[in-house]
């Protein structure tokens, strides 16, 4: 992503996604027979976002922030296929 990109624009992106897998979690912990496996690995993307909203809450640099954005715009667009 070689423009510009804003800290909010890459927040955002990153909530969505993080939306996303908070959905998923609440989803599969309501199902009759939650899969753990796939928990975990829910849980475990969802503290990657975390981790990621941390990054640009700390003054992240513009190409820190820009890779983030590239890289959840590219989630957002993925799981919206699923």
């Amino acid at each position: 992503m070689s423009e510009h990109v804003s800290p909010e624009t890459a927040q955002h992106l990153v909530e969505k996604v993080s939306a996303w897998y908070r959905a998923q979690i609440r989803n599969e912990q309501g199902s009759a027979n939650p899969d753990s496996e796939h928990l975990k690995m829910l849980k475990a993307e969802l503290a990657v976002c975390a981790a990621d909203l941390l990054t640009l809450d700390e003054d992240a640099s513009s190409e820190e922030v820009a890779e983030i954005a590239a890289r959840y715009a590219a989630r957002a667009q993925e799981l919206g296929g699923q």
